[in-house]
């Protein structure tokens, strides 16, 4: 029987996690400022794909062989990366990294939406609609006030990182398709079949040989690349096994706040009246979809 796991060491890599991902928002704003997104986000995936297979490798697994199961990472891929990480990448040319988290923070509230409608295998609840009605509130708070002043780039920012939570939560339906998987095998996958989609159109589109990007943009690609993406995803499905997929998802909300002050500390941002209102809204409204109603303890798994 497997040890109990230590309960201060995997909130500490929670909490590590939730760090990881709030700060992958200030990364991208760094890294676009000198790099075009398309270029950016080929080389973030190229870069945490090969440190994914590296560490598969390590740990002696195989990646699959078969044309259908790398077709279903490319759909994946699409879902997961090449249409969010462009997006996000895009968006945040022109909104700063803290409102960009407080939006993109809303995928499972978008995934119970999409799930409803499509497969209808999650219940429906009072608090889950509660968590429903909070964060779309919270987010039309957010983009309202864009939206009165008319329709400027401000505005189809933020509506290409709500984009990015739709796509990020179809990604969240699909990927229950890979549970016959080591979780670490589709996520090699679907970064490096990412990869392969946007390192040709990064070659045509931006030419990155003619680039200049300053020391700053290409420190916050690796930053992005090795942290925010292979790390967090190692520390992610460690947590998966020891807190359980729903204890996990309490980084949806921890990175919030720590997405934000990491945007205000190291980029001066700061957010509207209405945005924090929109916030507190998003926060409760994420925490209503996720938080279970008896939280579990936690405990070793033997799978």
């Amino acid at each position: 029987m497997p040890a109990k796991p230590n309960t201060s060491v995997e909130l500490a890599l929670l909490l590590c996690l939730a760090t990881l991902w709030g700060a992958s928002y200030t990364f991208i704003k760094l890294g676009v400022a000198t790099i075009p997104p398309i270029t950016f986000i080929a080389a973030r995936t190229l870069i945490a794909g090969a440190v994914l297979l590296a560490i598969i490798g390590l740990r002696g697994l195989a990646m699959p062989r078969d044309a259908v199961t790398w077709r279903r990472f490319l759909f994946q891929a699409c879902l997961n990366s090449v249409l969010p990480f462009t997006l996000i990448a895009w968006a945040e040319r022109s909104i700063d990294a803290g409102l960009a988290v407080i939006l993109n923070s809303t995928t499972p509230i978008f995934t119970f939406l999409l799930t409803a409608a499509i497969t209808r295998h999650e219940p429906v609840t009072a608090r889950k609609l509660i968590g429903v009605v909070a964060g779309i509130a919270g987010t039309c708070l957010i983009v309202g006030l864009a939206a009165l002043d008319g329709i400027g780039d401000a505005l189809w920012a933020q509506l290409a990182i709500v984009a990015a939570t739709i796509a990020y939560a179809g990604a969240a339906i699909f990927g229950r398709s890979f549970k016959g998987l080591d979780p670490m095998i589709p996520a090699a996958g679907s970064m490096i079949s990412g990869a392969v989609i946007l390192v040709p159109v990064s070659l045509v589109v931006d030419r990155p040989w003619t680039l200049e990007p300053s020391a700053v943009s290409v420190a916050a690609l690796f930053g992005l690349a090795l942290f925010s993406t292979a790390l967090a995803f190692v520390i992610f499905f460690r947590l998966i096994h020891t807190l359980g997929s729903v204890g996990t998802t309490a980084q949806a909300y921890l990175r919030v706040p720590i997405g934000v002050a990491i945007g205000a500390i190291f980029l001066g941002e700061t957010l509207s009246s209405t945005a924090w209102i929109g916030l507190v809204f998003v926060i409760v409204g994420v925490a209503a979809m996720t938080v279970p109603a008896r939280l579990p303890t936690l405990q070793g798994r033997s799978s």
